[in-house]
């Protein structure tokens, strides 16, 4: 519809009205065999219905019933358009991430605000800035040239890596995760490598993706509450999944431009190919975030060094460097959470008590609150 359209807000309309109309019709008369095609067929009448009613209703009517309008489009290709479109340079980069987020991952605005550490406001007014921007700078809708891809990928990147998280571990809702979200980022993320096959940070982002994905089954256990990775069935994991993954990075090793993404493979790499917890290389795994660090100076990579760090030099050494992440941190309920981990294990429960109640303030996810809840209990 945007394809067709050239407008975000009404395209968005349209086809929430259709699927309003799916939710009514579909429980009486069935899914249709072709559902997309059923629900496409549907928004385009619902937007002849409408410039009927306008002015300039026959300019638009030939604009949707054009020949760019069949329904035989493949999903990656209007999909991998919609993302490079969102992800356009006249747009501000953090308006790309959101707009991308909002139209073609389908989070919603809160979602996307809790991503970026920010206000639902802020994130709606970028939102409407983006889509604005899109239609007064006539920007085309379609995947750029080689040239220019180049240009975009960061942010295509950045937007798949965002989706696949929040389907991995939701920030909200009823669910602890979203998989069918995960799968499709790295659906989409299998599309960027065939497209562009020769980035290396296109192949360490889905090699990353695969490796996460191969625990998916082992994350939970019966009653939904989460399974750390210390304790989760490593014989459950999905060897075909890794072998991919490993086979990505050494892809993108040879290209010989090393980058944030193909770190964290690399890391995840070092627990997918442990043979147990007790094996893990934790020196490995600690001189990577090390790399990682000189990359793209974060606190949560600060911080996530520091938990590998306590597994190879103690919980005394790994909390002095925790604590120097308390100011940029504070709002962060993983920083709470480790720092607690830590404080039991240097036996200052009542300050570990109150970190595991800072951090349980802090996560809405329901696996989350009940791994807190059981370690407060």
């Amino acid at each position: 519809m945007v394809r067709a359209l050239g407008d975000f807000d009404l395209a968005e309309e349209l086809v929430q009205e259709a699927l309003l109309e799916a939710v009514e019709h579909w429980p009486a008369e069935g899914i249709p065999q072709k559902p997309g095609a059923w629900l496409l067929t549907t928004a385009r009448r619902k937007a002849a219905d409408r410039f009927r009613r306008q002015a300039r209703y026959r300019e638009k009517l030939a604009q949707l019933e054009g020949e760019g309008m069949g329904v035989d489009t493949a999903e990656g290709d209007d999909r991998l358009r919609l993302i490079f479109t969102c992800c356009h340079p006249a747009l501000s980069r953090e308006a790309q991430v959101a707009l991308t987020l909002r139209a073609v991952a389908g989070l919603t605005t809160a979602e996307i605000a809790r991503a970026f550490i920010t206000s639902e406001a802020t994130i709606a007014q970028r939102i409407v800035r983006a889509k604005r921007k899109i239609v007064e700078a006539n920007i085309p809708y379609r995947v750029p040239a080689a040239r220019e891809m180049a240009e975009r990928l960061a942010e295509v990147l950045a937007v798949l890596y965002l989706m696949f998280n929040e389907g991995y571990l939701a920030t909200a809702g009823t669910r602890a995760s979203r998989r069918d979200l995960a799968e499709d980022a790295a659906w989409l993320a299998g599309l960027m490598v065939r497209l562009m096959p020769e980035e290396p940070e296109a192949l360490g982002l889905l090699a990353l993706m695969r490796f996460h994905l191969a625990r998916v089954e082992t994350r939970f256990d019966e009653s939904g509450g989460l399974t750390l990775l210390q304790d989760q069935d490593r014989s459950r994991w999905d060897r075909e999944r890794i072998a991919s993954g490993i086979s990505l990075l050494k892809r993108a090793a040879v290209l010989r431009r090393p980058g944030p993404y193909q770190l964290q493979a690399a890391i995840a790499a070092c627990h997918a190919e442990a043979p147990s917890w007790q094996h893990t290389d934790w020196r490995q795994i600690i001189a990577l975030y090390d790399s990682l660090l000189a990359l793209t100076p974060s606190p949560v990579v600060q911080l996530n060094r520091a938990i590998a760090r306590r597994y190879l030099d103690g919980a005394e050494s790994a909390l002095d460097e925790v604590a120097a992440l308390a100011d940029p941190l504070d709002n962060y309920y993983l920083f709470h959470a480790t720092r607690a981990e830590l404080l039991r294990d240097l036996g200052r429960d009542a300050e570990a008590r109150r970190a595991l109640i800072r951090a349980l303030s802090l996560t809405e996810n329901p696996a989350e609150r009940a791994l807190l809840e059981h370690r407060l209990a």
